[in-house]
């Protein structure tokens, strides 16, 4: 199993390519199931969880090609509706398949998922919103057995509470349905918005992405399209934040500010030099004085992101004085904080609710990461640490981070991928 051994050695310096976004590459490629023209995808990560729905949709029948960031898939003839568990289990947003798969084939056997084990995160809002649209469904040997033999119908879908995967499921299934489905409380992420431009682009006629409510016209077919994935605004989020964790000077291009909004609130709140341009965040974090801790609470977007929670508190974590987060998204998403007070953190947890005490230098030491945004949590703590810190089970950076070894490396950090005996 590969580790990641990191010295830390001082400030991050340099510039950063963010790749495309993994959360809206997972459904777009899902859009293949709802054509059988050809659909192709630029700027799409290479990552575990991309490899992960590769594999997925080509058992299915998709025929997928994937070279360098370009991705063209074609599903003129679907061999199966199941997804199966072994598949499934690497990765929740398999479950992504299921509007696809009900609304146009009728069908569909999908495994209950997996993925990151930061807590409960039910299908129970994708399921109870199939069977608004209409589809029969039943629990079955840990299996989603949907079907809809007369197809889909349109319906108002409300959203108990925001889901951005059971609003990008419901959309994805509501292209084809008769007549209007109106999505209530639906998520706003900007992941949301790049799927309802794929759809648009595909036929399908939306309006609302971007607000809580969401309309969808079903069509009777949706054709190809060529669509380019947006940029990852989680991880500039996290280069951004590396860079305030090793006090450096950091250009990170694809950021868009407009997508950070509450990241780049607090960290101005707290005194780090912000220069927003076009498609680029110029990070300066060593001109500027003593950092003043603040206050984090994870929303739902355009509120502060719970997969950038770990991230802040690595820095808090450096910046003298108390500071409480708040984790409101998903209720086991405190699994880092054991390892960075085997760094030298003083984190005290109560609750949902995270108090760090700020000091001013971490050590390095042994970890182990437990989740995708806990692993690369670890590494920024790391980078900022005195000594060296060995970071275990960084599959799940796999998952998530593109080339992230290599970006970092530009920048100056001594950090190297091992083997862990």
């Amino acid at each position: 199993m590969d580790a990641l051994k990191i010295e830390g050695n001082g400030p991050l310096k340099g510039s950063i390519h963010v790749s495309g976004s993994k959360n809206a590459a997972l459904p777009l490629m899902c859009c293949s199931l709802l054509s059988d023209q050809s659909l192709q995808l630029s700027n799409v990560p290479h990552l575990a969880d991309i490899h992960t729905m590769q594999r997925l949709l080509h058992d299915m029948g998709v025929e997928i090609s994937h070279h360098d960031d370009l991705m063209t898939m074609r599903c003129h003839h679907l061999k199966t509706a199941e997804a199966p568990y072994d598949h499934v289990r690497k990765m929740r947003a398999s479950i992504l398949v299921l509007g696809p798969l009900l609304t146009r084939h009728g069908r569909a056997k999908v495994s209950l998922p997996g993925g990151c084990a930061i807590g409960t995160r039910p299908v129970d809002l994708h399921l109870s919103a199939m069977e608004k649209l209409g589809a029969h469904i039943e629990l079955r040997d840990g299996y989603v057995e949907a079907s809809a033999s007369k197809g889909l119908t349109g319906s108002k879908i409300v959203f108990p509470k925001v889901s951005v995967g059971a609003t990008e499921n419901a959309m994805m299934a509501a292209t084809l349905a008769k007549g209007k489905t109106t999505l209530i409380n639906a998520a706003r992420e900007p992941e949301i918005i790049d799927l309802a431009q794929c759809l648009r682009s595909m036929g399908a006629i939306i309006t609302g992405d971007g607000t809580d409510q969401i309309i969808i016209e079903g069509v009777d077919n949706l054709k190809g399209t060529t669509h380019s994935v947006v940029s990852d605004r989680i991880e500039a989020g996290t280069f951004i934040l590396s860079a305030v964790a090793t006090r450096g000077i950091v250009s990170i291009h694809g950021a868009r500010a407009e997508h950070l909004t509450a990241l780049i609130e607090k960290l101005e709140r707290m005194g780090v030099n912000l220069s927003l341009q076009e498609n680029q965040i110029i990070v300066d974090a060593e001109t500027c004085g003593p950092l003043t801790p603040v206050d984090v609470d994870t929303q739902p977007y355009p509120g502060f992101p719970t997969d950038l929670q770990a991230q802040m508190m690595a820095v808090l974590a450096q910046c003298p004085g108390d500071a409480l987060l708040t984790e409101n998204i998903f209720e086991n998403r405190f699994m880092h904080v054991p390892e960075l007070i085997r760094m030298g953190a003083n984190v005290t947890l109560k609750g949902p609710h995270a108090r760090v005490r700020g000091q001013a230098q971490l050590k390095g030491a042994p970890v182990m990461a437990t989740d995708l945004r806990a692993s690369v949590s670890l590494v920024m703590a790391a980078l900022a640490a005195e000594g060296t810190t060995i970071v275990k089970r960084v599959y799940h950076l796999d998952r998530g981070y593109e080339k992230l070894e290599e970006k970092l490396s530009a920048c100056g950090a001594k950090i190297e991928r091992i083997k862990d005996s």
